[in-house]
């Protein structure tokens, strides 16, 4: 019997705390965006490269913008063009300054001339999130005008372009990426991660699909674990059980390894989340802050790769990396944009978290809603109390927030994606059925 807690009842309270953090979340891509290309700052250090992925986000924001009022569809559909017609007509090539090949594209860009920024690598999930974003623009832009028509357009052939059986280099799985340099490197989208959407997408394209088997290849390496009581398909860190679920509305709908468990994916991630809370309420390591109202470990930045005496402990400290529940890594570090990734699964644990943060520690709210990360535990020599507090914004962050805060009060990100014929077929070609399906 699947254990359903989709439709619980959402409270009131939080509405005008929800609508500003939403808000301030959203005016990062206001901001942060080279209107001339469309491309979107990965963070708000100066001099940043532009995110493959934040222009993702950009793209599925803009319609929420709409709907809320916060831009007008005119100025929407400038910006989504521009980033369109940047993808569509940047070069691709095997040359080393180019700003992608066989229809992927490198991580990072330059935010003036859009070409491949240091020697990043070609990365697949970065793509797919930035292909996600396209589509979802093309599900919004529904109307007959020449510029909206152009957007599906455009949306549609880039999708088109992606070549995923070049992705997987010989392999059933996708591989995480390509470089010039060094042709495919090593790593395989394997074991369950953030590349849900990433294999929903390879499998419906028409035009250079991926095998329905490398589906089964990949759902063979998963985890299934027993932690604090909540039997679920492990992740570590918060957003593996997120980043799928911004564009997938995985609630009702399973696949194979799912009904072999009697659970769906939404179901899962409201799992992985309770456990978040109740690994920071046991604090095996005694880091400062951690308990009911205190949770969140993910992907972050961080104090540093350094260590400290902290109360006569000796702690390890790390920048930016994954950090996870139960195992690890963790340094105290804590991501409360994650927490607000987690809310169409247990509003009944993060909207009390979301204000514990903001009322208690006014440091780790920035001018675009939470900064990426703080640690207390890394104390700060002018004042031990405040911690340390990550100075910059990331566009990877503040997506989930604008995308994850809507599809709990709207479902309106969902709603798109559910009328996309090539995300429907991807999702039947990977065995899914019931439920929307």
């Amino acid at each position: 019997m699947m254990q359903r807690q989709s439709h619980v009842k959402r409270p009131h309270s939080g509405e005008t705390r929800l609508d500003a953090l939403q808000r301030h979340a959203f005016d990062y891509f206001l901001n942060e965006t080279n209107l001339a290309n469309g491309l979107v700052a990965d963070k708000s250090q100066p001099g940043a490269p532009a995110s493959i992925a934040a222009v993702g986000f950009a793209l599925a924001a803009y319609p929420v913008g709409v709907e809320r009022a916060w831009i007008s569809r005119i100025s929407a559909i400038d910006r989504t063009l521009a980033a369109l017609r940047f993808f569509s007509n940047a070069p691709q090539g095997t040359d080393p300054d180019t700003t992608g090949h066989k229809g992927f594209f490198y991580h990072f860009l330059d935010m003036t001339t859009g070409r491949r920024a240091g020697i990043c690598e070609l990365s697949t999930v970065d793509t797919g999130f930035l292909l996600a974003g396209t589509l979802a623009a093309a599900a919004y832009f529904d109307r007959n005008s020449e510029d909206e028509q152009e957007i599906r357009s455009l949306a549609d052939a880039l999708y088109r372009r992606a070549d995923w059986q070049w992705a997987c280099n010989g392999g059933a799985t996708i591989t995480h990426g390509w470089t010039p340099e060094g042709g495919f490197l090593p790593y395989r989208w394997e074991g369950y991660d953030e590349a849900s959407l990433l294999y929903v997408l390879a499998l419906g394209s028409p035009t250079h699909p991926l095998a329905a088997e490398g589906y089964i290849a990949w759902t063979s390496t998963y985890q299934w674990k027993e932690i604090y009581g909540y039997e679920f398909i492990y992740g570590g860190p918060l957003f593996i059980h997120q980043y799928s679920h911004i564009w997938i509305d995985f609630r009702g709908i399973q696949d194979a390894f799912t009904r072999g468990k009697g659970i769906d994916y939404f179901e899962n991630s409201r799992r992985a989340t309770y456990v978040q809370q109740e690994y920071a309420i046991r604090n095996p390591l005694e880091f400062a802050g951690y308990g009911e109202n205190f949770w969140g470990l993910t992907a972050s930045d961080g104090p540093g790769w350094t260590t400290r005496r902290v109360n006569g402990i000796e702690r390890a400290f790390f920048d930016y990396a994954a950090r996870g529940v139960p195992y690890g890594p963790d340094d105290g570090t804590v991501a409360p944009w994650a927490v607000v990734a987690s809310l169409p699964f247990a509003p009944e644990i993060v909207l009390p978290t979301i204000a514990h943060f903001q009322d208690v520690y006014p440091q780790v709210t920035g001018a675009y809603c939470f900064r990426c990360s703080f640690n207390l535990s890394f104390q700060d020599e002018a004042d031990a109390d405040a911690g340390w507090t990550s100075p910059y914004h990331f566009g990877i962050n503040l997506g989930p927030v604008v995308l994850m805060c809507e599809n709990f009060r709207t479902d309106l990100l969902w709603r798109l994606m559910r009328a996309c014929p090539y995300v429907v077929t991807g999702l039947r070609r990977a065995g899914f059925t019931g439920g929307w399906l």
